[in-house]
C-alpha cells in the first residue's frame, strides 16, 4: 500500500457552505436560532414530563425519551458547523471526525427503533384501550428504551469497528457540513469499495426496515379508526398524525441518503442540514403546540415556579 511518501492525515476539511461573508452571517444567525429552539424545546418538554405529575403515561414517557435523542442529534453536528461558520479554515480532527460519526449513527439509530415503540404505543392506545395500561407496562417501556439504544450501538458498531482503522494518506476534504461515512470513507487509502456497499447497505436496510414497519403500524391503526369512529378515538387520531409527520420528517431524507444508489452518493448539503438541525426542531413544536394536555402541564409547572420563587 502507498501511502504517499509517508504522508498521514491528520485532520479532514469540511467545506461547509461557501459564499459571500454576509451569507455565511445569514447561515450563522439562523441556525443558531433553530438550534436554540431545539435545545430549549427539547428541553422544556423532557423537563415537563419529568416533573408533572399528568403526564406520567407511555406515550409521554416515550415523547421525553424522544426529546433526548433529537437533542444529542442535533448536538453532535450543529454547534462544530455553527462555529465553521466564522472560521475561514474549517477542520476537524480524524478522531473528532469519528467520534462525530459514532454518534449520529448512534442516536440516529435509537431514534428509529423509538419511533416504533412510539408507534406501537399509539397501536395499544387506539386499537386495544381497556389493556393500555396493562401492556404498557414500565416494564416494557424500560425495555423499548433500552433495545433502542442497544441497536443504536449494534448499528453504529457495526460500520464505525471497519472504518476506525482506515489508513487516510492522501485527500481530506469533505464536501459536507459534517463527517459522515459514506464521504469520508472514500478518502482512505484503500480499495473501499466493498466497505462503502455495506455502509450504505446497513443504514439503508435499518431506514427501510424501520419505515415499513411504521408504515404497516399505521395503516393497522388508521383502519381501525375507521372501523370504530367516535371522539375519543378522533382526539387519539390527532395524536397518530403527529407521530407520522414526525416520522415523515425523519426517515425522508435519512432514505433519501443511504437508499441512492452507491455510485450517486454525494452527500446532499441541504438533506444533512435537513437531516441534523431541521428534523429535531418540530418534535417540540409538534408535541405541545397541538397537545393542550402538554400545554396546561407547562403552564402548571410554571404558575408553580413562580409561587415557589415569590415565596422564597
Amino acid at each position: 500500500m502507498d501511502l504517499k511518501n509517508g504522508s498521514v492525515v491528520t485532520e479532514f476539511i469540511l467545506l461547509g457552505f461557501s459564499g459571500q461573508w454576509e451569507l455565511q452571517i445569514f447561515f450563522f444567525v439562523t441556525f443558531s436560532l433553530i438550534y436554540s429552539a431545539t435545545v430549549l424545546g427539547n428541553s422544556l418538554i423532557m423537563v415537563t414530563v419529568t416533573f408533572s405529575s399528568t403526564l406520567h403515561s407511555p406515550m409521554y414517557f416515550l415523547l421525553g425519551n424522544l426529546s433526548f435523542l433529537d437533542m444529542c442529534l442535533s448536538t453532535v453536528t450543529t454547534p462544530k458547523m455553527i462555529t465553521d461558520l466564522l472560521n475561514e479554515h474549517k477542520t476537524i480532527s480524524i478522531w473528532g471526525c469519528m467520534t462525530q460519526m459514532f454518534f449520529i449513527h448512534f442516536f440516529g439509530g435509537a431514534e428509529m427503533t423509538l419511533l416504533i415503540a412510539m408507534a406501537f404505543d399509539r397501536y395499544v392506545a387506539i386499537c386495544k384501550p381497556l389493556h393500555y395500561r396493562t401492556i404498557l407496562s414500565h416494564r416494557l417501556l424500560s425495555g423499548f428504551v433500552i433495545l433502542s439504544w442497544t441497536i443504536g450501538f449494534v448499528h453504529t458498531m457495526s460500520q464505525m469497528v471497519l472504518t476506525v482503522n482506515l489508513p487516510f494518506c492522501g485527500p481530506n476534504v469533505i464536501d459536507n457540513i459534517f463527517c459522515d461515512l459514506p464521504l469520508v470513507i472514500k478518502l482512505a487509502c484503500v480499495d473501499t469499495y466493498t466497505l462503502e456497499f455495506f455502509v450504505i447497505a446497513d443504514s439503508g436496510l435499518l431506514s427501510f426496515t424501520c419505515f415499513i414497519l411504521l408504515l404497516v403500524s399505521y395503516i393497522v391503526v388508521l383502519i381501525t379508526v375507521q372501523q370504530r369512529p367516535s371522539r375519543g378515538l378522533s382526539k387519539a387520531l390527532s395524536t397518530l398524525s403527529a407521530h407520522i409527520t414526525v416520522v415523515t420528517l425523519f426517515f425522508g431524507p435519512c432514505i433519501f441518503i443511504y437508499a441512492w444508489p452507491l455510485n450517486s452518493f454525494a452527500g446532499n448539503k441541504v438533506l444533512a442540514v435537513f437531516y441534523t438541525v431541521i428534523t429535531p426542531l418540530p418534535n417540540p413544536i409538534i408535541y405541545t403546540l397541538r397537545n393542550q394536555k402538554m400545554q396546561g402541564a407547562m403552564s402548571k409547572l410554571q404558575f408553580q415556579h413562580v409561587i415557589s420563587t415569590q415565596n422564597f
